[in-house]
């Protein structure tokens, strides 16, 4: 098999908007596995083009490496990585399902419905404070509040410590962007507020997510303390920054697309199906978090090794010309096109109905309430937050009227 060069620039570096997407396309013209670096130079292979995504993510061989698999996790103290990476998306077989059941029995489409109308409670909310007002950061002011709102209600997290995720988190997801230390201080602060918040909900249990979680029995199984700890770690994180970027790169995708922006305004009928044509189109996520290869898989002409790390782009897969006719295009129109954004196999995001729900209700009432709405700034200046995993934008600046 023949040996393939490391990438002389990683996607993960790209952060201009634009830069990023033109090597992805690159990438896939060469063929669908390229060694990379992350930014916390961790290297190993990356998984581009649309079949092999979603064949690889239901492969057997690529299984997940356990409390291991974090950021660093070689480096941490062993009680801190197992404290929030022994979460589902990290781990194999019946301990995945134990996991993915005992959650799934909680985390219901009838108590995600059963929101919905305090979620556009919230967005109407956010959207009052900008009366008056005649441009706004959307990031700052509606993609991140409302989705941090949502879980943090789900969970049952005192409204007094939400503001704190938006500070651990900034490291948490992109570990090259700080130090070492910097990385281990934000996740000792969240696995000691995820151990407070468990201790108060054992203590006083009330009509949440987290004292359902603590209480949740499949026969005599139940979650373990490093269980609940990662659980919160991984809804979190996962539960509220992929609904951030969704509802960002949503909309800023509409502005960029006038005449798609039309239809929508035309026909508010089209948001549900649209909403998957904008998952596709600019993914919330980049890549999947890591596999490990646990026997020798040959991918296009290469073969990845025994232990090597494998991250697939979903990004990529999204744009694949091969499956997705003018992938390049926004078309709230496409039919029949099935996307990789919320993955795919027994690692599919079991958190992907509440999303679709937040972001249909965010962007609707947002386009409904300002019929003026436009980009406040020249694209060019616009950058993506520089994380191997999220793909959401650091601000998108919009005037409302």
């Amino acid at each position: 098999m023949s040996t393939v060069q490391p990438v002389s620039v990683s996607p993960f570096t790209a952060i201009l908007d634009g830069e990023r997407d033109a090597i992805y396309a690159e990438l896939m013209s060469r063929g669908p596995a390229h060694r990379v670096a992350t930014l916390s130079g961790v290297r190993g292979w990356l998984i581009t083009g649309h079949e092999k995504a979603r064949t690889l993510m239901s492969d057997p061989r690529l299984v997940k490496g356990g409390w291991r698999s974090g950021a660093y996790a070689d480096r941490l103290p062993e009680e801190l990585a197992r404290g929030l990476y022994s979460h589902m998306l990290n781990l194999n077989g019946a301990d995945h399902a134990r996991l993915r059941k005992l959650v799934t029995t909680v985390f219901t489409r009838r108590r995600v419905e059963w929101l919905s109308p305090r979620i556009q409670e919230m967005t109407d909310e956010l959207l009052s404070a900008f009366d008056g007002a005649e441009s706004v950061d959307l990031m700052s002011a509606l993609a991140y509040p409302l989705p941090i709102g949502v879980i943090s209600e789900l969970l049952g997290v005192p409204e007094a410590s939400r503001e704190n995720f938006r500070r651990w988190t900034a490291r948490i997801i992109a570990p090259g962007t700080c130090t070492f230390a910097e990385y281990e201080d934000a996740l000792r602060t969240m696995l000691a507020f995820a151990r407070d918040l468990v201790a108060s909900k054992r203590s006083a249990p009330q009509d949440d997510l987290l004292s359902d979680l603590i209480a949740a029995r499949d026969g005599e199984e139940r979650l373990s303390e490093d269980e609940l700890t990662s659980m919160i770690f991984l809804l979190v994180i996962a539960g509220h920054e992929t609904t951030v970027n969704l509802i960002g790169n949503a909309v800023y995708a509409l502005l960029r697309n006038p005449d798609q922006l039309a239809l929508l305004r035309d026909d508010p009928a089209l948001l549900e199906p649209a909403i998957e044509e904008l998952l596709r189109y600019d993914a919330p996520a980049q890549t999947t978090l890591s596999y490990v290869a646990a026997e020798p898989i040959e991918v296009g002409d290469v073969t990845i090794k025994a232990g090597e790390s494998v991250v697939v782009a979903v990004q990529a897969a999204n744009r694949d010309p091969v499956h997705f006719p003018e992938p390049d295009q926004l078309d709230l129109t496409r039919l029949g096109a099935v996307h990789t954004a919320f993955g795919h196999g027994v690692h599919y995001c079991v958190g992907a109905p509440l999303a679709r729900v937040e972001a249909r209700i965010a962007i609707g009432t947002l386009l409904d309430r300002f019929p003026g709405l436009r980009l406040d700034a020249d694209p060019a200046t616009l950058t993506r937050n520089a994380s191997m995993i999220m793909n959401g934008l650091s601000a998108l600046p919009v005037r409302l009227r």
